[in-house]
């Protein structure tokens, strides 16, 4: 149910207010293009600039526009297990598939205090629970031997693992069950995170590029090596260009520049730097984006 190509939408502004109309728009583009999964909510979709209103009502507009034709993976977490236990509550109560859950940020937890967040978490629900590990923006690392201690608890199913090792990857798939699930954070690493035995990514260069990282996941699936490669080497300098600044700054900058959004961001994002955008505008238009 949670493979190949799961796309971290962005939330769309208008006037400094959620754009309804252009989310629905983006939800039928994603569908009508491979896209297997959406993660509304997440760190491309500014979560923590949203509302509680807001957050709310993403959630509900993704699940009731996806209409059961592709599963949302809400994302929910928070550093307080309190906030995350009310989010994660609100996103099953209107039909979310599952929810996605960071590692506590800035208060920087514990190993033990990480299992019991997240345990109280899952233990507030039925829907299926994947955890998040992105240490670069949080400032603490889920550590292999934890996952597999979570791994235990049966509605956590698996991770978005962004701390860019592949050992560490690697360690989690060799001590975790085999049906935990290993999602890559990082586009640059989904083909190799999925030579590991990774079940797909969590995509933030599939918002503007969907049938692409779709088919080269599910060329992966089929076995056509080859053709998986090609497709990775194809989207590198663009994936690299996504993160030239903080994630969704560059990935808004060019949906504004594909017309699929206004692309107005919450402070602290900010617009690039001209500099900055000249690489990404070079890098779409070697894709033939622009």
């Amino acid at each position: 149910m949670f493979k190949g190509s799961m796309v971290a939408l962005v939330t769309p502004f208008k006037s400094g207010k959620l754009d309804e109309k252009t989310l629905k728009g983006l939800i039928e583009f994603h569908i009508k293009s491979g896209t297997s999964a959406l993660v509304p909510c997440g760190t491309t979709g500014e979560s923590p600039t949203l509302s509680y209103a807001e957050h709310e009502r993403v959630i509900e507009l993704t699940v009731r526009c996806a209409a059961g034709r592709i599963p949302v993976i809400a994302g929910t977490g928070a550093n307080s297990t309190e906030e995350a236990i009310m989010l994660t509550r609100h996103a099953e109560s209107v039909g979310a598939n599952a929810s996605l859950q960071v590692s506590p940020y800035y208060n920087r937890p514990t190993q033990k205090g990480l299992y019991l967040h997240f345990k109280s978490i899952a233990e507030s629900v039925k829907i299926p629970i994947i955890l998040y590990n992105i240490a670069s923006r949080t400032g603490v690392n889920i550590e292999p031997e934890t996952f597999a201690k979570l791994a235990g608890i049966d509605n956590i199913v698996g991770v978005k693992e962004a701390s860019g090792s592949l050992e560490q990857m690697s360690r989690i798939r060799n001590i975790c069950p085999r049906d935990f699930l290993l999602i890559s954070g990082d586009d640059a690493l989904t083909l190799p995170v999925m030579a590991i035995g990774g079940a797909g990514v969590i995509s933030v260069v599939g918002n503007i590029i969907p049938k692409d990282v779709a088919h080269m996941t599910a060329a992966f699936e089929k076995g056509d090596i080859k053709k998986a490669a090609e497709l990775h080497y194809k989207m590198l300098n663009l994936v690299k260009a996504m993160f030239i600044e903080t994630n969704p700054i560059p990935v808004k900058t060019a949906m504004g520049l594909m017309k699929m959004i206004d692309p107005e961001l919450r402070l602290p994002m900010c617009e690039m730097l001209p500099e900055n955008k000249e690489k990404l505008v070079k890098a779409m238009r070697e894709y033939k984006l622009i």
